[in-house]
């Protein structure tokens, strides 16, 4: 039996315990279609229920330990206490006035993480954006937004940013393309205090932070920005995400996180080190 690590989102709780109800159902054999008839439900909400994409009600899962044959009461309330728990709803959900389904997602998983690893080419990474810079992203956006939802999801960013100095502490590895140095987001002042705000954030022993910069020429990440999560449970797949206009992509698939995972060992790798980084930075200030 997996435990779920405190300060895990409940995202990550639903995943968990679908992936526990999956390899129950496997391992008795039984069909999502016979799961599903025992609690008047569809195939594909079964489906949906072990994906962690949906809610869990109590007495459905209580009807599925019995149909898998899970009588032991220790391992029954365990999961049912996950039930409980997978429902709660995170500090996240207090936006939703300006966090889009999409991304409510994301942030639960990242409030799980234990490792982020991220490449941002056009954008500084949002977990190490200054607060003038988040305000100016967000003041570029299009449709236009009015300046009222404009601090709210400055605030949203903050918010998520106290996960690097608060509770479970992740580690953050960003590999940051040079053209997100490079431009002139907010203008000079509003750059200047992006660059001097990566190299304070860079002295927390949880965050390193590399360039990759344009003398480098063409690389490994040429399919553009993407995030990989890792979590404390065991029983969790590594998930790569993929931001897109409207929308996101969650991957977990082994073989697709793999292919990820080997473009950002390559990135690390060919990037300036943390030290030659900051480095970097520093001269970038001066130019300023």
């Amino acid at each position: 039996m997996t435990t779920v690590q405190p300060g895990g989102g409940s995202m990550v709780r639903r995943i968990l315990l679908g992936s526990q109800l999956r390899r129950l159902r496997e391992a008795r054999g039984i069909t999502r279609e016979d799961a599903g008839y025992a609690i008047r439900a569809s195939e594909s909400k079964i489906s949906r229920m072990e994906l962690g994409r949906v809610s869990f009600k109590e007495r459905d899962v209580a009807d599925l330990l019995s149909l898998y044959g899970v009588d032991d009461g220790l391992e029954r309330e365990a999961l049912l206490g996950l039930v409980r728990e997978a429902n709660k709803s995170g500090w996240w959900h207090s936006f939703n006035d300006v966090l889009p389904g999409w991304f409510q997602t994301y942030v639960g998983l990242e409030e799980a993480a234990q490792l982020i690893r991220t490449y941002e080419v056009q954008f500084i990474p949002g977990l190490l954006q200054s607060e003038e810079y988040a305000r100016a992203v967000f003041g570029q956006s299009r449709p236009v937004i009015s300046e009222e939802e404009v601090e709210r999801r400055v605030s949203l960013r903050l918010r998520r940013q106290k996960l690097l100095t608060e509770g479970a502490n992740p580690r953050l590895w960003a590999v940051i393309d040079e053209a997100a140095l490079r431009r002139p987001v907010g203008g000079p002042k509003v750059m200047r205090g992006q660059v001097q705000y990566l190299i304070d954030v860079a002295e927390q022993a949880n965050v390193v932070i590399q360039v990759m910069p344009f003398r480098f020429g063409a690389h490994a990440g040429e399919s553009g920005a993407f995030t990989i999560l890792r979590f404390p449970e065991q029983d969790l797949a590594d998930v790569v995400y993929l931001e897109q206009l409207t929308s996101a992509l969650y991957l977990d698939k082994r073989d697709d996180v793999d292919a990820y995972v080997q473009v950002m060992e390559r990135l690390c790798v060919d990037s300036l080190t943390p030290e030659r980084t900051i480095d970097l930075l520093a001269s970038i200030l001066k130019e300023r």
